[in-house]
């Protein structure tokens, strides 16, 4: 059998130019596996059409030669063709209600599901991810936000200085800036008005890390939760230093008998209630990095938020950088999703209203959903590195034997979502959302 694959075009919005598998790897693979790769033409792409003809790859509109098509967002239903093998992230997992008629057309089409979510080491840790990019483009977005916010409040500060992701030509060149803006923090500190300035983290895998790796580059202390609550009326004035608190989720979540112990919070979250709202009056910038469910108890609610004692509290949230972007999800207020030339908007407590932007007043939200985006070019050559070493092993398995019977590289396996149109065995807890 020929190995033939294919790279769908992204077209989800102007801003998805992103690519699975970016045009050295494409040589790589033709070279060391003699693997054909047909390209979809795009104007948008990071990677030009040129790139990836001189790599060795056919461009062409028609992909259906192809035994297995390599996509970062979803794919049109119209495009699913018969037994073929398809690998994005499908975002079905937990029951998308938006993506339940694309999975039934992958059924009903017989074709094989991989989703680079599920593809995880022997210790459940995720291989394949764009979440690095997420976390670092987000946390400037959210910074971004911060600056505008607090200048329109009336204080000119460093931060006003940081720009969107997309407005630097690369990772590197905002890092050098964000770091030149924290040296001058450092030197002349800000208004101690906005003092103490803290700024929250909740999670600490792969997203947080990546948000964390830039918010670092500017001068702060680094407290616990526990510090915070107990602490927080001593903090000194000290304006040229910002505080960082990593919750954790024992630090979010209480039990609501006995002690607090994670494994049983993940198996049994209804035993479980949100106490982040002892936080929240503490801190000016919430940057949320957890994996959600609706089984888990929520961090951010509209109740909260309209409760007249904290209204005339005058709480100190500003900014909550929704990096997780779950629709009336962990932060409840986070009610769509945004795009870079529109990233935020503003949710007012005494109307339960929303206005576009960033507004003075109000706590405004970043949910910006395909941040790596805006580094689509560092984003792509990460991922591309990570997934160009099992590609082989996908166009070269034989996906007419049962899932016991295929061989596939380890990771791959568990993320096999469907098989010939059938749900896996650890998939199988889906069928009931489509029901």
């Amino acid at each position: 059998m020929d190995k033939i694959i294919a790279i769908r075009r992204e077209d989800k919005n102007e801003w998805e130019r992103r690519t699975p598998l970016i045009p050295v790897h494409v040589k790589e693979l033709k070279e060391k596996h003699g693997i054909h790769t047909i390209v979809q033409p795009s104007k948008i792409r990071v990677f030009s059409d040129e790139e990836y003809r001189e790599a060795g790859a056919e461009i062409n509109e028609d992909i259906s030669r192809a035994n297995v098509v390599f996509a970062v967002k979803e794919i049109p239903m119209h495009m699913y063709e018969e037994g073929k093998t398809y690998m994005f992230f499908s975002h079905t997992i937990k029951g998308q209600d938006y993506n339940m008629p694309m999975l039934q057309k992958l059924i009903d089409k017989k074709c094989n599901l991989i989703d680079y979510e599920k593809v995880v080491d022997e210790k459940n840790r995720r291989l394949i991810f764009f979440g690095r990019y997420a976390g670092m483009a987000g946390m400037i977005e959210t910074l971004h936000a911060f600056g505008q916010k607090i200048k329109l409040m009336g204080y000119d500060t460093p931060f006003e200085k940081i720009k969107q992701p997309y407005q630097y030509n690369s990772i590197d060149e905002a890092m050098a800036e964000i770091g030149a803006i924290g040296k001058e923090i450092d030197e002349n500190g800000f208004p101690p008005e906005l003092c103490p300035l803290v700024v929250a983290f909740t999670g600490y895998g792969n997203v947080s890390r990546g948000a964390q790796e830039i918010f670092n580059l500017l001068p702060h202390k680094t407290m616990s939760a526990q510090i915070i609550n107990e602490m927080y009326e001593n903090f000194s004035s000290d304006n040229y230093n910002l505080y960082k608190v990593v919750f954790q989720e024992e630090d979010m979540f209480r039990p609501k008998e006995g002690a607090f112990n994670l494994q049983d919070y993940y198996n049994h979250p209804e035993n479980y209630t949100s106490q982040f709202d002892d936080y929240l009056r503490y801190i000016d910038v919430l940057v949320n990095c957890i994996y959600w469910e609706e089984k888990y108890p929520r961090l951010v609610t509209r109740e909260y938020l309209k409760n007249e004692v904290v209204l005339k509290s005058n709480t100190r949230l500003k900014v909550i950088g929704d990096i997780t972007c779950d629709i009336d999800g962990s932060i409840e207020i986070t009610y769509k999703e945004t795009k870079p030339d529109m990233p935020t908007y503003t949710y007012f407590g005494d109307s339960d209203s929303f206005q576009e932007g960033t507004q003075r007043l109000g706590v405004t939200v970043m949910a910006v959903d395909n941040l790596p985006c805006e580094f689509p070019r560092e984003s792509s050559a990460d991922f591309s590195n990570v997934l160009k070493e099992y590609v082989d092993g996908i166009v070269s398995a034989d996906f007419s034997n049962g899932i016991e019977g295929l061989e596939l590289p380890a990771p791959v396996k568990k993320a096999q979502i469907l098989l010939r149109g059938e749900f896996t065995p650890d998939f199988r807890y889906m069928e009931d959302y489509l029901k």
